[in-house]
């Protein structure tokens, strides 16, 4: 009646046995305990009714391990890769998963405070001119481009800024537009566009003389303009009209003044940008300078030369939350904490709001262009660079070392400069209209950023904390006065030099580069890096 498995044997019929159901009981009994003490509890019903197998032999056993070490390696390592090859299968359904659930329940940079969501529907169900400009505040726009084929002017950049001009209200709007030596077609698409400016413009095309600019000797004995030279004498050109007295703009006191680069923009965000941007509790606007956000491509921030977090810190990975955890990481904080005001000591972003006060009514100089005073607070703010050889710092970090110098002073936790991250530009067309699906998801994102960037590290600057006016000791590269017509090319003409000196503005802008303009040549790039001359071991520098 019951079968003969796993060693059980039928009890034999005793002759005292006189009843035929006791026999069966006590023969059930005993399968019963039979089956319950030999067969271990993780087994399944469905495998206990299997044939003999010698898997079944092994689970009896209670050690599948002793098992698994009587497999040959091949038949393990079969065993391994069948199991990868199902885990990498099942892995990117459970990514998919996870981003889906990210992006419905923990979106970033999508839940704008109120006031961000009445200003786009106040532009949005409204034609009238100026209905974005609540307080008809007077906005200076200033842009200098580079537009070789006539794409900006007449493409995506051209709408977005007469839109946006719309927007503010063409009677609260002086447009500033500088553009360096155009071509034929640039010229052509230039003057379209300055027809359909509806407001006071400033539209300057011209040759650029370069011989005027600064220039700096070279290892190899050449003379070149310095490129953070040249950027900042054509930003300091677009801000012209605001010291021409033969200009409109010299008249008006301007409430902001934006600057903007050769980015795809949403009109809308730009006016979240001048008048959103850490609002008080009266909606008015309060920075001294708010910056967007750029991308060179969905996922990568463009502009980590200007950008600084609150501590003076480069950025991490250039993905988000883009800032390091270094120091006390106010920066990445504030992002983490979706602020629309994320503190930092510079930044640009493609697109930045200052307040206007900073760039007029003052005395301009005419060495406020390249100066590298340690006292700069003086007006009318404007753009300069570095002098010093094999150090750059970018023309648009040092003008917020400068804003920082003026008064009234802040809390070292404040510089009342903005990264506002609900901005956002690009630098072309198809990444700007990939930006808003990819916020959803980039906090999955901060935990590789964190790892990452503490495996890779950032940029050190051991002038981040040198104050103006301190008295340092570094090596310095120093040219020879002079070039022999029979120097030899593999040998450098100058040398590092230990020197005292006084440290300048924004040290911890900077960075241990040249990089200088191209040589005009056809074919040749417009700028290039310069190599860096080989520098004595460092040693301990002397204590001041």
């Amino acid at each position: 009646m019951f079968p003969r498995w796993n060693g059980y044997e039928p009890l034999e019929k005793s002759s005292s046995q006189a009843r035929v159901s006791s026999y069966y009981l006590q023969e059930a009994a005993s399968y019963l305990l039979h089956r319950l003490t030999s067969v271990p509890r993780n087994v399944s019903w469905i495998t206990r009714q299997q044939p003999w197998t010698r898997q079944q032999q092994v689970n009896n056993s209670h050690d599948y391990r002793v098992h698994h070490r009587t497999l040959p390696a091949s038949s393990r390592l079969r065993r391994f890769f069948r199991r990868f090859c199902i885990f990498l299968a099942i892995l990117p359904h459970v990514l998919f998963i996870f981003l889906v659930f990210c992006a419905i329940f923990f979106p970033s940079y999508t839940r704008a405070p109120a006031r961000y969501g009445v200003l786009r529907e106040r532009s949005s169900n409204s034609s009238v001119p100026g209905r974005a400009n609540l307080f008809n505040e007077k906005v200076f726009i200033a842009s200098s481009i580079y537009d070789p084929d006539g794409t900006l002017t007449g493409g995506a950049w051209g709408e977005a800024v007469l839109d946006l001009i719309d927007l503010l209200g063409p009677d609260n709007v002086f447009l500033s537009v500088y553009e360096n030596d155009p071509d034929e077609i640039a010229y052509a698409s230039l003057d379209v566009f300055r027809r359909e400016v509806q407001c006071n413009t400033s539209i300057v095309a011209e040759h650029l003389d370069a011989d005027r600019l600064p220039k700096a000797s070279l290892p190899s004995g050449e003379e070149r303009v310095r490129r953070i030279a040249f950027l900042a004498d054509v930003r300091n050109r677009a801000l012209r009209p605001l010291e021409d007295r033969h200009s409109p703009a010299s008249g008006i006191t301007f409430d902001k003044l934006l600057f903007l680069n050769d980015v795809i923009f949403d009109p809308v965000d730009a006016v979240q940008l001048l008048f959103s941007t850490n609002a008080d509790a009266n909606g008015t606007a309060d920075y001294r300078a708010a910056c967007a956000v750029d991308f060179i491509n969905p996922f990568k921030f463009y502009d980590t030369f200007a950008t600084r977090d609150l501590q003076g810190y480069s950025l991490g990975l250039p993905f988000f939350p883009w800032f390091s955890g270094s120091g006390k990481a106010e920066s990445r904080n504030d992002v983490l904490a979706q602020k629309d005001a994320v503190r930092v000591r510079s930044c640009w972003g493609g697109m930045v709001a200052f307040d206007a006060k900073w760039f007029q009514h003052g005395e301009p100089s005419s060495t406020s262009l390249f100066s590298t005073s340690t006292s700069p607070n003086t007006k009318p703010l404007r753009f300069t660079y570095d002098h010093e050889l094999f150090w750059d710092s970018s023309e648009c970090c040092l003008i917020h070392a400068r804003l920082q110098t003026f008064s009234p002073a802040l809390p070292s936790e404040e510089t009342g400069i903005y990264m506002n991250p609900y901005v956002r530009v690009s630098y072309d067309e198809a990444t700007f209209h990939w930006l808003h699906l990819v916020r959803r998801v980039e906090r999955t994102f901060t935990w590789i950023h964190g790892l990452l960037t503490y495996l890779i590290g950032i940029r050190i600057n051991y002038r981040r904390t040198e104050e103006p006016g301190d008295v340092v000791w570094r090596y310095t590269w120093q040219p020879n006065s002079t070039v022999a017509e029979d120097r030899d090319p593999d040998i450098p003409n100058g040398s590092w030099q230990l020197e005292q000196t006084t440290a300048g503005l924004g040290g911890y802008c900077g960075v241990e580069q040249m990089l200088v303009m191209g040589d005009g040549q056809e074919g040749h790039p417009r700028w290039e890096n310069v190599p860096f001359p080989k520098r004595p071991a460092q040693t301990i520098l002397p204590v001041i």
